[in-house]
């Protein structure tokens, strides 16, 4: 067999693909923030684990706004392909994620 040419590959599947891996995550997220609500509230809701609720909504709502960002970028491709993640919008998703991740292990704890 022979290997393709590198100049042959459709450059447009892969923004497809980073823009439904963005689509997912945020879904993911979505349901982490929903499963911290209902926690929040279904083992009584105390003054802590309200603000710990909110908190999780203010993270969800931070990593929603960065990621519908990438989305839309990776959406508007020119022939050159999409511009590169910058630094600011990496750090931003992780540190929303982590965050995320830390309030909803404390509302399960």
């Amino acid at each position: 067999m022979t290997e393709p040419d590198r100049d042959s590959r459709d450059p447009g599947l892969q923004p497809e693909r980073t823009r439904l891996a963005w689509r997912r995550t945020t879904l993911a997220g979505t349901v982490v923030a929903v499963l911290a609500a209902r926690t929040a509230l279904q083992s009584g809701p105390t003054a802590a684990r309200v603000l710990t609720c909110a908190l999780c909504a203010a993270l969800w709502l931070g990593f929603l706004t960065v990621a519908h960002h990438r989305i839309r970028t990776l959406t508007t491709v020119g022939s050159g392909g999409p511009p590169a993640l910058t630094p600011k919008h990496a750090t931003a998703a992780a540190g929303y994620t982590m965050a995320l991740a830390v309030c909803a292990a404390a509302l399960v704890l």
